[in-house]
């Protein structure tokens, strides 16, 4: 999970402990379930299943499912189709990003072309959606649908918004609610359904994994300013590179002068650091605080999680479930 230190690693591999025998299965099924009739799209499926992945979205369904009751084969399911989904908006976002990397090795559409993968990505959204209609539960349906319409919704929002210096904070967080928080939200809410621990359970756990989804994104677009390449696993200051203006820039936009939003500016149209280096527009955000303001956001986020979570009679599950909180905040990829 991209922990720093020898007591975070140590919370970590508690945490998977917990779930490690479930989350072998939901690999071998995102394995069985990824299997096309054209060569390609089975190709791309274990490329990105190989390349690794912290797996937070399935490892937070089944924990949720074990806090409220315990995991079971929908459960697995579940995890492998969240996973699915995830993965098919990877594929998605690097087309739409034009990416060369991700998690320190090429892209998918750099080994496979952009209309390949396009195709191979609404294949998987497909196959999830195939893997969960199996399970014959509306309730699963209604969830992962509206979830698909929110996190669509919110990339054309994204490409309508790329390229704008001026994007708000309401803005960036309406962006954030769709693309991110919006599938951790479903992860924790489907866990507790399919453990049957009831709509009072089920909602206070969605708005937990709400708060954990606004809590990632944010400190991932920090990681954007702050990490090195070697960890991220993909260039540092690609957001903004790919005409993206995320939180920490925001914050330091709304206090810098004419001539360093002019150099933002620059490197928006541009589409790269060559006649303004990565380094300045790094010295924008930090002499604003904008990593420190964008630190303390994600730790009000992270701190409602954890208050929702701390309401639920303590067990191993729970007290996961806390650490998770932590570990989100902490991380350094």
């Amino acid at each position: 999970m991209g922990l720093r230190n020898s007591g975070q690693s140590l919370a970590a591999r508690e945490i998977l402990e917990l779930v490690y025998d479930d989350l072998q299965k939901v690999e071998r099924e995102i394995a069985r379930e990824s299997i096309a009739s054209v060569t390609a799209v089975t190709s791309i499926g274990r490329y990105l299943q190989d390349s690794g992945g912290k797996r937070l979205r399935p490892v937070l369904l089944l924990l949720a499912a074990k806090l409220v009751g315990h995991t079971n084969d929908l459960a697995v399911r579940l995890g492998a189709v969240v996973e699915m989904i995830h993965t098919a908006t990877l594929v998605h976002d690097d087309v739409i990003d034009t990416a060369e990397t991700r998690r320190g090795k090429p892209s998918t559409n750099v080994m496979w072309g952009n209309h390949t993968c396009v195709l191979a990505g609404d294949w998987l959204y497909m196959q999830a959606f195939q893997v969960a209609l199996r399970l014959r539960n509306f309730q699963v349906l209604d969830i992962l649908i509206a979830l698909t319409q929110l996190m669509v919704e919110g990339e054309l929002i994204q490409l309508e918004r790329i390229g704008r210096i001026d994007v708000s904070v309401s803005e960036y967080e309406e962006l954030v609610d769709r693309k991110t928080a919006s599938l951790f939200s479903a992860c924790a809410r489907l866990g507790a359904l399919v453990a049957d621990g009831g709509e009072a359970a089920e909602s206070r756990l969605s708005e937990f994994g709400w708060h954990l989804g606004m809590a990632f994104q944010l400190v991932d677009d920090m990681l954007d300013f702050t990490s090195r390449e070697a960890v991220l696993g993909k260039p540092v200051g690609n957001d903004l590179r790919e005409g993206k203006v995320t939180l920490p820039l925001i914050f330091a936009l709304e206090r810098a002068t004419a001539e360093e939003r002019r150099q933002v500016e620059t490197v928006l149209r541009d589409g790269n650091y060559e006649r303004v280096s990565f380094s300045e527009v790094l010295d924008i955000v930090q002499q604003y605080d904008g990593i420190e303001r964008v630190r303390e956001r994600a730790q009000l986020f992270t701190e409602k999680a954890r208050a929702i979570i701390n309401s639920f009679p303590d067990s191993p599950a729970q007290r996961a479930l806390t650490a998770v909180t932590d570990l989100i905040t902490e991380r350094d990829h």
